[in-house]
């Protein structure tokens, strides 16, 4: 069975930064990305060279930063004030707020937020709002371990159910 819309497929596979080689992260056969193609929730061109491949295909293709997490954006870096994370007693919460920490947050309009503190003085924060991976150009090397039709429900809710997808 080809890769297409609303198949749902199950790989494993290696990313890596395509200029450095260095390890980003790793799926394997016990624990598989499982996802519904098609559908939107990845990103585009990493679907499209998945696309007709079947059980038992590798594969391994780079996505540049522009088409993946786009390129790191200065204008998402942010300093904050430092008492917009104080707790009830205002205190600031070192333990919980350190260098390299990611804080989820929302903005005025209630869009979440995930913010990488950059630094921390009494009067501010600096917060880095872009993805992790912006700037990044991506190297993907899998396999595909599995190939199914989804369900009517499945497409109806936009993913995968049971075993590495949502319970409802």
């Amino acid at each position: 069975m080809n890769i297409n819309t609303h198949k749902v497929v199950s790989l494993k596979y290696t990313l890596t930064n395509h200029q450095t080689g260095e390890h980003i992260e790793e799926t394997n056969e016990s624990n598989p990305l499982v996802f519904l193609f098609g559908v939107g929730s990845l990103l585009p061109e990493f679907e499209e060279n998945l696309e007709n491949k079947t059980k038992g295909d590798t594969f391994s293709f780079a996505i540049a930063a522009a088409q993946a997490y786009g390129e790191h954006d200065v204008a998402h870096v942010a300093m904050l004030p430092s008492n917009i994370f104080h707790d009830e007693n205002g205190n600031f919460d070192e333990a919980m707020f350190q260098i390299g920490s990611v804080v989820p947050m929302s903005d005025s309009d209630g869009n979440h937020l995930r913010g990488t503190i950059l630094e921390i003085s009494d009067e501010t924060v600096k917060m880095d709002f872009n993805h992790p991976l912006a700037g990044t150009d991506l190297h993907f090397k899998g396999e595909i371990l599995d190939v199914r039709e989804a369900t009517a429900d499945e497409i109806d809710h936009g993913h995968v159910h049971g075993e590495h997808g949502h319970q409802h």
